[in-house]
């Protein structure tokens, strides 16, 4: 797929800017890995990179965007905040904080990376976002790990929903809940660890292998389709230039109605995701 990032379809979001249908995680990947993975990714045809201030790796992200000659406007650069900048001036360091390590003059998306409720200043956080997009240091912004209430807050608080909330998202959590109201606001779903990061046999589960063997794909690019065409942007996440290029290739098939509920039938049958009410930085 080399030359090809034509192929993946572009999703149009809250306040106009477009995204790509698949992207690249980067977490735990450091400066040297992540660099070197996203020249990979590049290279492969992935224009959608993800990473945050808590990965340690947008300097590295930076220097290997840097190293090739695609048009910057081609790329859509997403990154995260701390807790410690929940603040509208603090939102505001931040991103220049992270424009500067990653080399860019903007971020395509800014995302608050957990809510952190036991702090409380999540919509002061979100009101400095919004204040981003109006002076256009950012063409999206939007929240991670958020809970329907949460967002709810944000949007009552501001009158303006996210472009995005990324979560933990693959066939053990449905949260068929949460991607309803993503959809009532026009929010965007992002899948973090799409593929389960290599726990509790997903690649290995029955409905899975079955999907792959019909359509003649690995089961990984099984569960990435999964995750497309119940509308969530998966960001997997690897280094290796070979599961780069497979991970892409997901656009040339279909799953059956069928095959999407028996993958469906995963839900519950894991260990649960990360409790953003407890767990955050």
């Amino acid at each position: 797929m080399s030359d090809n990032h034509a192929a993946v379809p572009l999703r149009e979001l809250n306040n106009g800017a477009f995204i790509p249908s698949i992207g690249l995680g980067t977490w735990p990947l450091d400066d040297i890995a992540a660099g070197a993975a996203v020249v990979h990714a590049l290279d492969a045809g992935y224009r959608l990179i993800d990473t945050a201030e808590n990965y340690g790796n947008e300097k590295g992200i930076g220097e290997g965007i840097g190293s090739t000659s695609i048009p910057r406007e081609e790329l859509f650069i997403t990154s995260k905040f701390n807790v410690q900048w929940h603040s509208l001036q603090g939102v505001q360091d931040a991103w220049e904080h992270s424009c500067q390590r990653l080399g860019v003059e903007y971020l395509d998306l800014f995302l608050i990376h957990w809510p952190n409720p036991q702090e409380g200043k999540y919509v002061a956080a979100w009101e400095g976002l919004v204040k981003l997009l109006k002076r256009g240091r950012v063409r999206a912004i939007g929240t991670s790990n958020f809970t329907t209430g949460q967002l709810q807050e944000l949007i009552e608080a501001t009158g303006v929903a996210p472009d995005v909330n990324q979560i933990q998202h693959s066939p053990f959590w449905l949260e068929d809940e949460r991607l309803a109201f993503h959809a009532k606001h026009g929010i965007l779903t992002e899948g973090w660890a799409p593929l389960g990061r290599g726990k509790h046999d997903l690649l290995q589960a029955a409905p899975v292998l079955a999907a792959a063997r019909a359509h003649d794909v690995t089961p990984a690019q099984a569960v990435l389709r999964w995750q497309i065409e119940r509308g969530v942007v998966p960001i997997p996440k690897t280094s290796d230039p070979s599961r780069l290029a497979e991970n892409l290739d997901v656009f040339a098939f279909n799953l059956s109605a069928e095959e999407i509920l028996a993958i469906d039938s995963l839900n519950g049958t894991a260990d649960k995701p990360a409790d953003p009410m407890t767990f955050g930085h």
